[in-house]
């Protein structure tokens, strides 16, 4: 009589579908682990309908997109390798300035997350569902062939679209703050480091040697490079790390072609023909932007570098060097007067803070001064909290751009994190599905007026709202807080962050609902109603005052919340980003820099015209903006 099956034996055993069920208990690195035991349970967990399992059950596209997804990459095992590595960036992400709001939100692409900021907009009469909403791309981190990731920053600059390559670091599973970088790379270390720390592909042929640059140091201070610390691009100051974001950028670019500046993501699929034609594009536009990585020194500006690093995300720290040195060139290679929102940001200012930032702008660094003294630890001896620019540059021959996803100390007030003013940075907001007890978390987004979307003859657009909603309990009450991240008005009214609306959801309202019936003329079935106070004006703009009013949950999935002395009506719907998007229409992005993070305080929409926004048109194809 056989002996039954056991330990190893028994899952040989195991047909390859029915592994592949009981691989759902096991997570990737179980997986690794278990094929370091025996040949045979190494072929048996190579099997790509096991890491197709687990590309599932990360969630980040569904079945059916991910063996579409497989044709971009050499097995299941490399796109299991990349979806782990994004999921952590997929989310809400936002900035303080402008205070009109700085939505940036992270989706699947095609093999690929894409960035894409929300413009503050008016809605037309189509309304959210049906109507287009704008949106301008900010960055793509790209999968490889091998599930490595490579990053694209979006940017336009004197009328044309370009590319900004670089590397993606290594992305905290609980990241919660998106950096904009500069990273050195030392020429020793180049190969390992792009290897292991960077997430970017790089053949060894692709790594070409680069001569170290003469900086204007010393023979003892060259001899302290292998042995030094490396100096972490946050602890420059602020003025040094614009500075080499500048330099960068303006090194790297790489204008967009024709062929290249389509879809980012595919379309819906309700129209199956049209869904399989947008996945034939994005593959074309994927082999092109892995093309113009590998061979994008042929598309960077050869009169502004003579000599160039084989990899298109480097430049040669000698050719920062001189730009560092020349203040005026540095100044024309910031100049936004080429593009008119950042200008028009500047005039909004107060007259102030724009000398104080103009002085910074045009003057050098101090940190350029390699006189100074350095300790052999590598921190300056001037006791400075801030890193020295050449303490910075002499740990590597070569720099380039980098986004790097971390997770710092971040507190938050009323779901609205505190930001730092000088980081090039995203914060991620926390979102809580809906539960039994939190039904009504999420995003949720609207205008003011009833019928919900029914423009006037005064008035035939309205400004679109996005308000974060979340639960916070105080005091033994339980209360629903609304938080605005987006106001499409032409001039900010609330600050960004500010809650709109503050209901108790353990407090009835007795208030009656003014309307009997909504934009289809159907009678308002009422769900709930609770007591609430709404935001009103204060002790400044900074500060918002509260008026009580009440907010009404209705039977077909709306939420309004209505002023009790004005009897103004903030209608809301939960909203589906994703498939708005799919649906909405790309515009122009900001410069670069820009384009990542906006740290200009403006009150005004900088990222598009007024005047030319047509969302409020009844055709969704008709869309014109007022871009350079």
């Amino acid at each position: 009589m056989l002996s039954e099956p056991c330990g190893s034996s028994f899952l040989l055993a195991l047909p390859d579908d029915v592994f592949a069920i009981v691989s759902r208990s096991l997570s990737p690195r179980d997986l690794c682990n278990l094929s370091l035991c025996c040949r045979s349970l190494c072929a048996l967990v190579a099997s790509e309908k096991v890491w197709l399992t687990q590309c599932e059950m990360i969630g980040v596209v569904p079945h059916r997109d991910l063996i579409e997804w497989r044709k971009g990459v050499s097995s299941y095992v490399a796109l299991c390798r990349f979806l782990i590595c994004i999921h952590p960036l997929i989310g809400i992400w936002v900035h303080q300035n402008p205070e009109l709001g700085n939505v940036v939100y992270v989706m699947p692409g095609f093999v690929s997350v894409v960035g894409c900021r929300i413009i503050p907009q008016e809605l037309g009469p189509l309304g959210i569902e049906d109507g287009p909403i704008l949106w301008a791309p900010v960055f793509e981190v790209l999968g490889n062939y091998d599930g490595s990731a490579t990053f694209f920053l979006h940017g336009r600059e004197k009328g044309n679209d370009y590319f900004y390559p670089g590397s993606v670091k290594p992305i905290e599973r609980t990241c919660n703050v998106l950096l904009l970088e500069v990273e050195a790379l030392q020429e020793e270390n180049e190969g390992k480091l792009l290897h292991s720390k960077s997430l970017a592909h790089h053949s060894d042929n692709d790594l070409r040697k680069v001569s170290r640059s003469n900086i204007g140091i010393s023979m003892s201070q060259r001899m302290l490079g292998p042995n030094e610390a490396k100096v972490p691009f946050g602890r420059l100051a602020f003025c040094d790390r614009r500075k080499l974001l500048s330099i960068a950028t303006s090194q790297i670019r790489q204008k967009v072609p024709d062929s290249a500046n389509g879809l980012l993501f595919p379309g819906l699929r309700d129209d199956e023909d049209n869904f399989q034609k947008d996945l034939a594009s994005l593959l074309k536009r994927r082999s092109l932007l892995r093309e113009m990585y590998k061979f994008g020194a042929r598309q960077i500006d050869w009169k502004a570098i003579p000599e160039l690093p084989s990899d298109p995300t480097q430049s040669e720290l000698s050719q920062i060097r001189k730009s560092l040195d020349r203040p005026s060139g540095f100044t024309n290679s910031l100049n936004c007067d080429d593009d008119g929102h950042v200008q028009c940001a500047k005039r909004k200012t107060l007259r102030g803070y724009f000398k104080s930032s103009l002085k910074q702008f045009l003057g050098r660094s101090s940190s350029i001064n390699v006189g100074n003294a350095i300790s052999r630890n590598g921190s300056s001896s001037g006791g400075n909290k801030h890193a020295q620019l050449h303490e910075f540059l002499t740990s590597g021959d070569a720099i380039r751009l980098a986004l790097h996803a971390s997770t710092i100390k971040l507190s938050s007030y009323r779901a609205w994190p505190n930001m730092h003013d000088s980081q090039f940075a995203l914060y991620k907001l926390p979102m809580r599905a809906p539960t039994a007890d939190h039904e009504y978390a999420g995003l949720w987004g609207g205008t003011f007026g009833w019928p919900p979307g029914r423009p006037t003859e005064e008035k035939p657009g309205k400004a679109l709202f996005f308000l974060l909603l979340s639960y916070e309990e105080s005091q033994g009450q339980r209360h629903l807080i609304a938080t605005k991240i987006l106001e499409g008005t032409h001039y900010v009214l609330h600050p960004n962050g500010s809650a709109m609306f503050i209901a108790n959801i353990d407090e009835p309202s007795p208030d009656p609902f003014p309307f009997d019936s909504d934009v289809d003329s159907i009678p308002v079935n009422l769900k709930h109603a609770f007591m609430g106070e709404g935001i009103a004006n204060g002790y400044g703009f900074r500060y918002p005052g509260a008026k009580p009013g009440s907010l009404f949950a209705f039977q077909n999935g709306l939420l309004a919340f209505i002023w009790k002395e004005t009897r103004a009506v903030l209608t809301l719907q939960r909203l589906d980003l994703q498939e708005l998007l799919k649906k909405g229409e790309q515009v122009p992005a900001l410069p670069p820099i820009a384009n990542f993070s906006y740290l200009t305080r403006s009150y005004s929409n900088v990222f598009a015209g007024f005047a030319n926004n047509s969302t409020c048109l009844s055709s969704p194809r008709t869309i014109r903006v007022g871009f350079p």
